[in-house]
């Protein structure tokens, strides 16, 4: 386990070198961005114990096992904590995996797990988890979402970008770790979910596969444009 701080309010749980979870503080505790590979529970409680806070949330970037894979446990074991994702996605947790009509119809990828955990709420766009902002990054998934804190403006991205092996766009290969792109659905959408993001510019990028990066704006713009 590598537990890292960023900023006043964000804390960085990272499991097998290689996958992210986050702490995000607030006035009433604590909110976990997305749980990690299974396996992870005890990792992100210890660290949520030392940061002091009670854990009040868990908010999902999307339905991929390495992102949920520690959901039950961690419901498990902090049974209050209200469980938040993406009206799209949460079907994902259901198992269902069928595609709308206005939807792409490309091939969904990626390691989707039924997770007998009912959300507490379902998130759109513009909705509110503490102080962190919804805001809409399909492409990777369907109904992927990222986490803006409106404190200070960190961008809690999921897998919209990665920084392992090299920044990128969710839908790029990084042949030191291709497993962002070859899980993401459609790249024309995580594409656009891409400059979406990066308009908003963003303080500092934190991502479900790499470093954190500060004053992000070039890294992001570089990945734009590799991606084009």
């Amino acid at each position: 386990m590598g537990v890292s701080r960023h900023g006043d309010h964000l804390i960085k749980v990272t499991r097998l070198g290689a996958v992210n979870a986050y702490l995000v503080e607030d006035e009433d505790g604590l909110t976990i961005v997305d749980t990690a590979v299974p396996g992870s529970a005890r990792a992100i409680v210890a660290a949520a114990e030392d940061a002091r806070g009670e854990v009040r949330r868990i908010a999902l970037t999307h339905a991929h096992g390495d992102h949920v894979g520690s959901l039950a446990e961690l419901h498990k074991q902090l049974p209050e904590a209200e469980v938040l994702i993406s009206a799209r996605d949460a079907r994902f947790l259901r198992g269902d995996r069928s595609l709308d009509p206005d939807e792409p119809q490309a091939k969904l990828r990626g390691s989707y797990t039924e997770v007998d955990v009912e959300p507490t709420r379902l998130l759109e766009p513009g909705d509110r988890v503490g102080s962190l902002e919804v805001v809409a990054s399909p492409g990777h998934t369907p109904g992927h979402v990222a986490f803006l804190d409106t404190r200070d403006r960190t961008l809690i991205a999921g897998d919209a970008y990665q920084t392992l092996g090299g920044i990128a766009v969710s839908g790029k290969i990084r042949p030191l770790f291709p497993l962002v792109a070859i899980a993401t659905w459609h790249k024309p959408t995580a594409l656009e979910s891409g400059r979406r993001l990066r308009a908003l510019d963003p303080s500092r990028l934190a991502v479900g596969h790499g470093r954190v990066i500060e004053s992000p704006a070039a890294d992001m713009d570089r990945a734009i444009a590799d991606a084009s």
